[in-house]
């Protein structure tokens, strides 16, 4: 799918109105399935600990995930489109 596709961009847009964590929540629940919004929220833990400045060894070893999972966190964060540094400094999870 084209990132200039309609769809993408309404899907977009549908991300920006949400207002509060409950509304994150409601609409998070109805277009995930249960499994792929725990893979999220492993992935968000992952880059929190990544982020706060833990080691990718350490991350891996407190998480109990495989070293390959943080590898590709890792990469996001360093080389990705720069959301997960945006949303880390916007909530404060960052190392000082």
């Amino acid at each position: 799918m084209p990132s200039d596709n309609k769809a993408l961009r309404e899907l977009y847009q549908l991300f920006s109105s949400i207002e509060s964590e409950k509304e994150s929540e409601l609409l998070l629940r109805d277009i995930l399935t249960p499994q792929e919004l725990e893979t999220i929220a492993e992935r968000w833990q992952l880059i929190q600990g990544l982020g706060s400045g833990m080691t990718q060894r350490d991350t891996a070893k407190k998480y109990g995930v495989s070293i390959s999972k943080i590898t590709r966190g890792s990469h996001m964060l360093q080389h990705g489109s720069g959301g997960f540094g945006h949303f880390l400094k916007k909530l404060k999870m960052t190392r000082p």
